[in-house]
């Protein structure tokens, strides 16, 4: 097995982050360290990274309902509480795929596949991200096409694919796009605060009825469509 694809099935990353691992030198095998990208991994090798054994994981996939109030990191340099406070301590070898803000809510993808994590995450894969939002005022259907269209917020040219009506002031939009706080700037832009945020469905993962803290590993055919 490749180094690079190695190290993203232990859990460290995607392939693109591991080979710029191995090219710092982080990464000793047998004693000797490696820097070349096509180097391979054999069975029974002793493999380090900073120190530290590294082994292939098994694959794991567990969604995750965030509640709000928690920040999406393993450890804070502020000491908030974190998602990791709420799940098993055999988690912290998973990572988040993608972020929720603090007062946000919703469904993350839990995993150490790295290459899953960059799929997800990357823009040009498009998967779709749909998100509940509660505004502070009755929202006006005319402001939809240019969500829908796109407006320049800080980090770029943000757009939503669809914007749909729940209520007065309740709206589902859907994103494929990921620039940090997305939504909440987008709403600012057009004269709303964001009240409530909640995150509702990843691709065709959606939360079924999942309460706030709980998670549960996603099922082979969710694993597929992804």
């Amino acid at each position: 097995m490749r180094l690079n694809r190695f190290l993203a099935a232990a859990g460290l990353g995607s392939r693109r982050s591991c080979e710029d691992l191995i090219a710092s030198g982080a990464v000793v095998i047998n004693g000797s360290r490696v820097e070349k990208l096509a180097t391979v991994v054999n069975d029974g090798d002793d493999v380090r990274v900073h120190g530290r054994i590294i082994r292939v994981a098994k694959p794991m996939y567990v969604l995750f309902h965030k509640p709000r109030g928690f920040v999406v990191t393993k450890s804070d340099e502020r000491g908030r509480r974190t998602i990791y406070d709420l799940l098993p301590p055999d988690f912290t070898t998973l990572f988040h795929v993608g972020r929720l803000d603090k007062d946000s809510e919703g469904l993350l993808l839990l995993t150490n596949d790295g290459d899953l994590a960059q799929k997800l995450t990357h823009p040009s894969h498009g998967i779709e991200k749909e998100y509940e939002v509660t505004l502070d005022k009755t929202f006006d259907p005319a402001h939809s096409a240019k969500l829908i269209k796109g407006i320049f917020i800080e980090g770029g040219r943000g757009r939503f694919e669809r914007v749909n009506i729940l209520g007065p002031a309740r709206v589902r939009v859907v994103l494929r796009q990921g620039i940090k706080r997305q939504i909440r700037l987008m709403f600012y832009d057009m004269g709303y605060e964001v009240e409530r945020l909640k995150r509702t469905r990843i691709g065709s993962v959606d939360e079924q009825g999942m309460p706030p803290g709980s998670f549960r590993h996603i099922t082979p055919r969710e694993l597929q469509s992804l």
